[in-house]
């Protein structure tokens, strides 16, 4: 097996980690190039309620039982407006939704269903609490990690123009 099949056969399973931020944005167009580059690739996005942010919402919305469902339908809409378009038809995609600790439960996702690469924004919405994601999941995950600060979004600009 050649150097460049070898390679190729690395990043099968690539997942991106998204609280919906600029930085976020920037990390899943940077994972979408990468999987197009590493042909039989599939790119799983995924979305962590934090869970204080769940508790919060149970408490108000009467309808308790269904608040992740309520959430869910919310976090479907904003994939679907702000992601899919960028996905080509070619890339096998698909969106996973948990609730819990965003690290934790990135690195356990990714464990449990043995990703070969992560793909993370630098910061969030809540910069030094992404900010501590980014850097638990790169201490922590088993396979390699992509941690794309914001001020890459200048670069990233130029060469999607050329």
């Amino acid at each position: 097996m050649d150097t460049a099949t070898q390679i190729k056969a690395w990043y099968r399973k690539i997942l991106v980690c998204t609280d919906f931020s600029k930085n976020a944005g920037l990390a899943f167009e940077l994972a979408v190039n990468t999987a197009m580059h590493h042909r039989g690739s599939t790119l799983t996005l995924l979305h962590v309620l934090q869970e204080p942010d769940a508790q919060f919402w149970k408490n108000y919305i009467y309808d308790v039982e269904n608040v992740d469902g309520k959430a869910r339908k919310e976090i479907d809409r904003r994939i679907e407006e702000e992601y899919l378009p960028k996905v080509p038809e070619s890339l096998e995609f698909n969106t996973v939704f948990k609730v819990g600790n965003p690290a934790q439960m990135i690195l356990d996702y990714a464990k449990e269903e043995e990703f070969d690469l992560i793909v993370v924004g630098r910061l969030g919405r809540g910069s030094i609490f992404f900010g501590n994601v980014a850097s638990r999941i790169a201490r922590y995950a088993e396979c390699p990690v992509i941690i794309v600060p914001l001020a890459f979004a200048d670069k990233w600009s130029n060469r999607t123009a050329e």
